[in-house]
């Protein structure tokens, strides 16, 4: 009865199909290192940025996912000589570092399936005049247990729920590339490139493997009349063997305090995007609406985000010289 019950778990959770398994974003064009390493201090900042997700608020066991990450770029700093002041510009500083890094630790229940992972991404960023190419890879893993304090079993105790409780390691790699410019940015990822098998319980009971998903984002920066700028965006995830999922919309920016945006989802869905910045501090929420009939069961999925961006300063890290 629980292995059946296990298999129905991971095929049917509530986030979409097993090949999937990883968080879903609302606001993830505003810290894209989430979907692709390659951003890792792509802008020459350091970045921390946390990311608190309530999908289908009202019903039970609704997904809930929480991320904290952190990015930044290594800027390699020439000796200068002592007591003269250093009056390079901030372009020198940015295209002198080639090297970014970053990490992420998220937790995402949803169901039954409680996930804890970590990401650790090396990029290498490359200045091509007015434009920047970067390749990107991390070493990812997380932990997957099942919630049986939630489960109501036939026994007091099931040697596979004891030990499936104690959760199990899943690691892997994921890779990407990003092209920066001035006005555009276009980016495509991989995650869980290693396929890796997730084997529940003994010979008896199927293995899962997870399968590769691949992003696609891409952005364009129209500047308009009294100091507003819109950016169409438009972002692709598929497996490419079992689901897809294609995000359509646009962001408003007025001044560079302000900000707005609508996304439009085929799977069914309409994002709803507001945010603020005070000073270093940038502040967003999102309203996801579903156009079908879970709309009626449920008061929406909502995302709020906090990001602090500094470094714009010059930075010296004399023990990154070789690089």
């Amino acid at each position: 009865m629980v292995r059946q019950l296990l298999i129905a778990i991971l095929v049917l959770l509530p986030s979409g199909a097993l090949a999937q398994q990883m968080p879903m974003y609302s606001q993830y064009m505003m810290n894209r290192f989430l979907l692709n390493p390659a951003v890792a201090g792509y802008d020459g900042l350091t970045t921390i940025n946390l990311t608190a997700r309530e999908q289908w608020m009202g019903l039970p066991y609704s997904p809930r996912t929480v991320a904290l990450s952190l990015d930044a770029r290594l800027i390699k700093a020439p000796p200068r000589r002592p007591g003269l002041p250093d009056r390079r510009p901030l372009t020198n500083l940015f295209r002198s570092g080639n090297v970014g890094l970053g990490g992420y630790i998220y937790n995402d229940r949803s169901g039954l399936i409680d996930r804890t992972g970590i990401q650790f991404s090396y990029a290498y960023h490359i200045w091509m005049r007015e434009h920047q190419l970067s390749f990107g890879i991390s070493a990812t893993g997380f932990q997957m247990k099942i919630d049986e304090r939630r489960m109501e079993l036939e026994q007091d105790y099931d040697p596979l729920m004891g030990a499936y409780g104690k959760g199990l390691f899943v690691p892997d790699v994921n890779a990407g590339v990003h092209l920066w410019g001035p006005t555009y940015y276009i980016g495509l990822s991989s995650t869980q490139m290693l396929q890796s098998v997730l084997k529940f319980g003994n010979d008896g009971l199927r293995d899962f493997r997870m399968e590769r998903v691949f992003y696609l984002m891409a952005g364009y920066t129209i500047e308009l009349q009294n100091n507003a700028i819109v950016e169409p965006l438009i972002m692709a995830q598929s497996t490419f063997t079992s689901s897809y999922k294609i995000d359509v919309g646009s962001k408003f920016y007025y001044g560079d305090q302000y900000w707005g945006g609508l996304t439009y989802r085929s799977v069914g869905a309409v994002v709803f995007m507001v945010g603020f910045r005070f000073e270093r501090l940038h502040f967003g929420y999102a309203y996801d609406y579903a156009l079908n009939s879970m709309s009626h069961q449920n008061f929406g999925s909502h995302e709020l985000m906090i990001n602090f961006r500094f470094g714009d300063t010059q930075r010296r890290y004399r023990w990154l010289e070789r690089y």
